[in-house]
């Protein structure tokens, strides 16, 4: 539920090995790989299960406990909590609009939708792959201040929903809020990168799913945008830090965190649908099982064989508008397995 990579804790020295075997390309390159970028990776469903993929365990046993999951077409409410810029506002737009756009060439954030949307509900109904953004508002005042708990983060939401901007969409909408980099969280930087829940009818007036994701460019950005940035104590021979796609580690590294919280806010919703273990309260959920695996070979504080620009910025999926993304990859129910569409056959 609550990203958070402390994985960079072991086997780091991988990436610094990986960084310095990149093979180059005309256009980009990826790293530590045999992959041709000119040559379309098969679609996942065709990817050779005969080796087994990052993160697979026979011994994980992620349950479905038959509450409902987001099958109806999901409308997004942004909240815009504190002080954002324009530009760092249309990156994550353009990327929550990616998941449903369909012209980004592969690997593409919609073909990484794809494996969150095998997850069903008990009438067999889909989780759904239409995505838009149905409404924003920005709270430029910091109506409830700079320090929030996650108990205050639904007055937030309550401020939103009552000021009209939004309706009150309890069966196809959820809640994001983005706050901005001088705005702290309880156990932000700690223990949580962001979370998701629902809301109490005390607070808000209605039951709503809601996502929290900060921006820790100025808090902990080595914490919760790895691998954008790394912590001190790696300068002297730990993984360097990699180039933010879009140029910007705190932005960048919020919209891993996102696409985390949607692929676990879509498939458990209510916290009583899809997750292993059996404590509701602190569910490990599909976003949860493949934490800091970004493509083949990942684990122990490599994150895998992801891509390269020609300028040096790492991704793993494209988006409309030409964007590129590094997003971590989620649990299959098909593969019983962490994937993405940027997975290498290594038959």
């Amino acid at each position: 539920m609550s990203p958070l990579p402390n994985f960079i804790l072991f086997f780091s020295i991988f990436l610094f090995f990986s960084l310095a075997l990149t093979e180059q390309y005309e256009d980009f390159q990826t790293l530590n790989t045999k992959f041709n970028p000119r040559i379309p990776i098969p679609p996942l469903r065709t990817l050779s299960s005969s080796k087994r993929f990052e993160g697979t365990s026979d011994v994980v046993k992620l349950k479905y406990h038959m509450g409902p999951v987001l099958s109806s077409p999901i409308n997004i409410y942004l909240i815009w909590y504190g002080k954002w810029a324009r530009p760092d506002k249309q990156l994550i737009k353009d990327f929550l609009l990616s998941i449903s756009d369909t012209t980004a060439p592969h690997p593409s954030v919609s073909d990484w939708w794809k494996t969150v949307s095998l997850y069903t509900d008990q009438t067999g109904a889909n989780i759904s792959s239409t995505i838009s953004i149905a409404g924003e508002y920005s709270d430029l005042r910091y109506s409830n201040g700079k320090r929030l708990t996650r108990l205050s983060i639904q007055d937030v939401i309550a401020t939103a929903v009552r000021s009209k901007p939004f309706p009150v969409d309890h069966r196809k909408g959820i809640y994001l809020v983005l706050t901005a980099e001088d705005v702290t969280m309880d156990e932000f930087c700690r223990a949580v990168c962001g979370f998701h829940y629902f809301t109490f009818p005390s607070k808000v007036g209605y039951t709503l799913p809601y996502a929290w994701v900060g921006n820790s460019g100025k808090q902990c950005a080595e914490v919760c945008a790895y691998p954008f940035a790394v912590p001190a104590y790696m300068g002297g021979g730990g993984p360097g830090k990699l180039s933010p796609p879009n140029g910007d580690v705190g932005v960048d590294g919020m919209v891993s965190v996102i696409a985390h919280e949607l692929a676990e806010l879509s498939s458990n919703p209510l916290v009583n649908a899809w997750y292993a273990g059996e404590d509701p309260t602190a569910p490990t959920e599909i976003g949860d099982l493949c934490e800091g695996l970004y493509g083949t070979g990942g684990g122990g504080g490599y994150i895998g064989e992801v891509m390269k620009d020609k300028e040096g910025r790492t991704f793993n999926l494209n988006g409309l508008r030409n964007r590129k993304f590094l997003v971590q990859w989620v649990w299959s129910p098909v593969l019983n397995a962490c994937a993405g569409p940027n997975a290498i056959d290594l038959n």
